[in-house]
């Protein structure tokens, strides 16, 4: 029996051993910069008592620079599964207390080993990074282990959702698989990413810049838009993982989750009937439009420091999950430009792959101009959102509440491109300019100034308004604002059992 009780202590102590990491006082040291351990943070992401640890006991296997005296169960990362909301998921983050969390060829293989389990049970994965990158000491071991989790990024792309949060360092080639995945997640004043350092830059082209500056949560949040998500810290990250993977299917054949909404769907808001100012030139905020309308004003914003001349996030209709796009005219005038389309073509692109119906609000003037846009590809970056728009097959929905000028009344989802169901406000002015302009281009200057105000106001009736539109069926509806809501909840209903599917090919060749 004492024989028996040996063996079982024995497993104990391995144990303990293994989820103390790198030890009490490396773990203290990171507490002391404001982290959570990779163990701290895995329990406040799923539910409680789900966890369930793999490959807890894999050491290294290099042999070189007397690595072989130092053996660390579990190897600088923790893998598993769990659930959130009682749905599965698989999760490996890495653990900074042991060699920084670098990347070494066995614990890349126990990355691989959960990504593929993910992609045969059809379940997310999420990676929580903190890691010095490539472990040195192994070389292309280590570079081997990156370039087989790429591969696999690759391979799930659009078949289940990958979440990143990025919550310390992520640097060099590291940064390669959080890009591929679906969102990043970044936290204020302890994460950064940069693929070479401020060093490296130094010595290359001479350039003074900080960790935080090169490549800090807000840089990647307002400036690369690298990043979509920003969190105070570890706890608030977790929290806004398990909100996002609430509007998301488990893979790309299932619905995303239905949940029961107490919100009336035919809840109607007086206030939206004059948001829309009588002055086309003066600005109005979309966000009010958009938590007026959904589930208990609750929206679910993706990239809120980039490109806010278009709106991008997640919110839900009588209980279904859907992706809202949405031009912000208090922001640039809601005109679109290279960032903005880059924004929304990404997000068209991930709800269509997991099922997710898109709601689209349109109040856009055009495509911005000038040397800057057009040298910068605007016509190859705004034909990005086109493409994304006419190429997804989920339920489209969309608003006009009011300018739809030109082209960017086309790419806006709009009736030509495939979109189900199109509604007008009364206000909307769908027109190819704005009145002025037309008029400017119709007369060539022919006309006194009082015949130019008559001309200008013919012009807005018969073109800027959604009557003509509407006569030729490419507006399905003129509503009152105030029934916004049950109109969407009506059309999602309608397009609940949308079949449609694109010629078979092995891809498109989306301009990039």
């Amino acid at each position: 029996m004492s024989n028996l009780d040996e063996i079982y202590r024995k497993l104990e102590e391995r144990n303990r051993q293994a989820e103390l990491g790198g030890g009490q006082e490396r773990i203290d040291k990171l507490h002391r910069t404001g982290r959570k351990t990779a163990r701290e943070r895995i329990e406040m992401l799923l539910d409680p008592g789900t966890f369930v640890e793999f490959d807890r006991f894999v050491v290294h296997r290099a042999r070189d620079f007397d690595m072989e005296k130092n053996l660390i169960s579990g190897d600088g990362v923790v893998s598993g599964h769990g659930k959130i909301d009682g749905r599965l998921v698989y999760v490996f983050a890495q653990d900074f207390t042991v060699f920084g969390g670098t990347l070494s060829r066995a614990n890349a293989d126990k990355v691989i080993k959960i990504m593929d389990l993910a992609l045969k049970m059809g379940a997310p994965v999420i990676g929580l990074n903190d890691s010095g990158g490539a472990r040195i000491q192994e070389g292309v071991e280590s570079l081997g282990g990156y370039a087989d989790i790429f591969y696999r990024n690759v391979i799930s792309s659009g078949v289940i959702p990958q979440i990143s949060a990025i919550l310390g360092a992520c640097a060099g080639g590291a940064v390669y698989s959080p890009a591929i995945t679906d969102f990043i997640l970044m936290t204020k004043d302890t994460s950064y990413m940069f693929v070479t350092g401020p060093d490296v830059i130094k010595t290359v082209t001479h350039e003074e810049v900080t960790k935080e500056d090169l490549g800090g949560a807000m840089t990647h949040n307002a400036k690369s838009g690298v990043a979509h998500l920003i969190a105070d810290d570890d706890e608030q990250a977790m929290m806004m993982i398990r909100e996002l993977m609430s509007f998301l299917p488990s893979n790309n054949m299932e619905e995303p989750p239905r949940i029961k909404s107490t919100d009336d769907p035919n809840r109607e808001d007086e206030k939206l009937q004059e948001i829309v100012p009588v002055d086309p030139n003066k600005p109005y905020d979309m966000k009010e439009i958009i938590h007026s309308v959904v589930d208990d004003g609750n929206f679910m914003e993706t990239m809120p420091h980039y490109a806010g001349n278009i709106l991008t996030g997640f919110g839900r209709f009588d209980g279904r999950s859907v992706g809202i796009v949405a031009n912000q005219p208090a922001f640039l005038a809601g005109v679109l430009d290279i960032n903005s389309s880059i924004k929304a073509a990404r997000f068209v692109r991930f709800c269509d792959a997991f099922n997710i119906p898109i709601v689209t609000f349109v109040d856009v003037p055009g495509f911005l101009p000038g040397t800057s846009q057009e040298f910068g590809g605007i016509i190859k970056h705004g034909a990005k959102l086109l493409y994304a728009y006419a190429e997804a097959t989920v339920p489209k929905i969309t608003i006009i509440t009011r300018k739809a000028y030109g082209g960017a009344y086309d790419v806006m989802s709009s009736k030509h491109i495939g979109a189900d169901v199109n509604y007008a406000w009364p206000t909307a002015e769908i027109a190819v300019m704005g009145a002025e302009g037309a008029v400017n281009i119709i007369f060539r200057d022919k006309l006194t100034d009082e015949d130019k105000a008559k001309a200008v106001q013919d012009y807005r009736d018969v073109f800027a308004s959604p009557y003509k539109a509407a006569e030729l069926g490419y507006i399905d509806e003129i509503i009152y604002p105030k029934h916004t809501r049950r109109k969407v909840i009506q059309a999602l209903e309608m397009c609940n059992n949308k079949r449609k599917s694109n010629p078979p090919r092995k891809h498109g060749n989306i301009p990039l």
